[in-house]
């Protein structure tokens, strides 16, 4: 039998589309149960809505209930400033100490869309939060990943935008986690930007893309996941696939579409790559 040295986890942001959050607050352990019910191996939760479960002692207690693992947690913060705020790097570093509970775990980096104002500068000013969090991660032991997003406020969008900020990461401190469905979303080829870059992979999100206007769910859309997934198996990548499903179904049900995600990966993704 053919051992894939990758694994699939789930994103709670697909349960955060319903009502900007406020419907599923404080209801990650449930979250982790579809996830294991979808057959996924990890759960990503985002930083300021774990609820109860931000508390080491409580997520590791349903995580093993539920034989599931923390694959990483996403840390959104605005990051506009030059240095961090008091507030974003006491965030921060709650989020590095909750990390070094869970061994392997990431500290997956996500900037908060604002503005494309004063553009060049706030690139300059992002590249160096990340750079200033990752390190502090990884002095302690926590593995960190930089992953841009496409909305139209969003400073890490473009091709132009990758270029700037991808180029100015510490390699030392961080990875990139490309998110397909956010790249081809900011006008690039999921895959040819994901060769560019391949030596900075170390995490990986699905979600898939229409184009109408934005993502679709997956296995509807046009991003070629099982072309990336097969390019991902060709070199060994060994990290998370994270499935980030922002399909509009999600909105009124996101259990649903977590499960068709877990069926879709089992029944078309995995027969077509093994």
């Amino acid at each position: 039998m053919t051992t894939l040295p990758f694994r699939f986890g789930n994103e709670c942001y697909t349960w955060f589309m319903s009502g900007s959050g406020a419907t599923h607050a404080n209801r990650l352990d449930h979250m982790i149960e579809v996830t294991a019910q979808a057959g996924m191996a990890g759960i990503e939760p985002i930083h300021f809505w774990m609820g109860d479960l931000s508390d080491p002692d409580r997520l590791a207690e349903s995580l093993q209930r539920h034989g599931v693992e923390l694959a990483a947690v996403a840390l959104v913060l605005e990051w506009n400033h030059s240095t961090e705020t008091d507030h974003e790097r006491a965030e921060a570093d709650r989020v590095i100490e909750l990390l070094q509970r869970f061994p392997g775990a990431l500290l997956c980096t996500v900037q908060m869309p604002t503005s494309r104002d004063n553009l060049e500068q706030r690139r300059q000013n992002l590249v160096a939060n990340v750079n200033s969090v990752s390190r502090r991660a990884a002095e302690r032991g926590v593995v960190a990943s930089f992953h841009p997003n496409s909305p139209p406020t969003s400073i890490n969008r473009t091709a132009d935008d990758y270029e700037v900020i991808l180029n100015g990461l510490d390699r030392e401190a961080t990875g990139w986690t490309p998110d397909v469905g956010h790249i081809i979303n900011g006008g690039m080829d999921p895959l040819a930007t994901m060769r560019k870059w391949q030596p900075l992979i170390n995490h990986v999100h699905y979600k898939d893309w229409d184009g109408a206007p934005e993502f679709a769910l997956m296995g509807a859309g046009k991003v070629d996941l099982i072309g990336v997934t097969r390019w991902l198996q060709s070199w060994n990548y060994d990290g998370w696939i994270i499935c980030e499903d922002e399909a509009e179904a999600a909105v009124n049900d996101p259990d649903g579409v977590t499960l068709h995600d877990g069926r879709w990966i089992r029944e078309v993704l995995m027969p077509a790559i093994l």
